[in-house]
């Protein structure tokens, strides 16, 4: 049980770090817990209007999820790196950090998958980038891309990773649950649209 219980705090720990906060509270904008979907991931950091900011933010969540797993993977097996890359995912999620109010694990998630299958994080990129193309809707995007991580990877063969990315959807889809009442409304913000201050809009 010791590299499985190592997996999960390394990739919890990792995970965590709010890297849209630091990298807005570096650069010395709002706090963009304030604005927006109050979330700290990458498309609320759009919302500040600061493009590099925002890229910087998806990378190195992308990062975070990848890093996990491959160097779980890498120190005590397959096993080892789900549970690493799950365990950053969440931490993503429920950051110690911020009283575990955390973002919504879509970039993150992206990365993890890129670790154990890139054939399926291509197609999930291409997924994402045709919706949110569409729509403009970053949420939208994100929820039919998580849909889809499960069933692609069970019709390539791996079914324990599918049942892996099944929780993650389910996961993704309740933190995105406000932005589902938003889309219903036809209040959503769209990809670009710079925020009011004030959470939600």
């Amino acid at each position: 049980m010791t590299p499985y219980l190592l997996a999960l705090i390394f990739g919890y720990l990792l995970g965590s770090i709010p890297f849209g906060l630091v990298f807005t509270r570096l650069a010395g904008t709002q706090d963009i817990r304030d604005i927006g979907s109050g979330s700290i991931g990458a498309t609320n950091v759009l919302r500040t209007g600061r493009k590099g900011l925002a890229a910087a933010t998806v990378l190195a969540d992308i990062l975070k999820g990848a890093v996990a797993v491959l160097l779980m993977t890498w120190w005590s097996g397959h096993d080892s790196g789900l549970v690493a890359g799950t365990a950053a995912f969440f931490g993503h999620l429920f950051p110690v950090w911020l009283g575990f109010k955390g973002g919504k694990g879509v970039a993150t998630g992206f990365g993890f998958l890129l670790a154990i299958s890139w054939q399926a994080a291509l197609a999930l990129a291409a997924i994402w980038i045709a919706v949110a193309a569409a729509t403009r809707y970053s949420s939208l995007a994100s929820l039919i891309a998580s849909a889809a991580a499960p069933a692609i990877l069970y019709f390539t063969g791996t079914p324990p990773e599918a049942l892996t990315f099944l929780v993650l959807a389910i996961a993704t889809f309740i933190m995105h649950r406000g932005n589902i009442a938003r889309l219903w409304q036809g209040t959503e913000g769209k990809i670009g649209q710079k925020a009011e201050a004030s959470r939600g809009a």
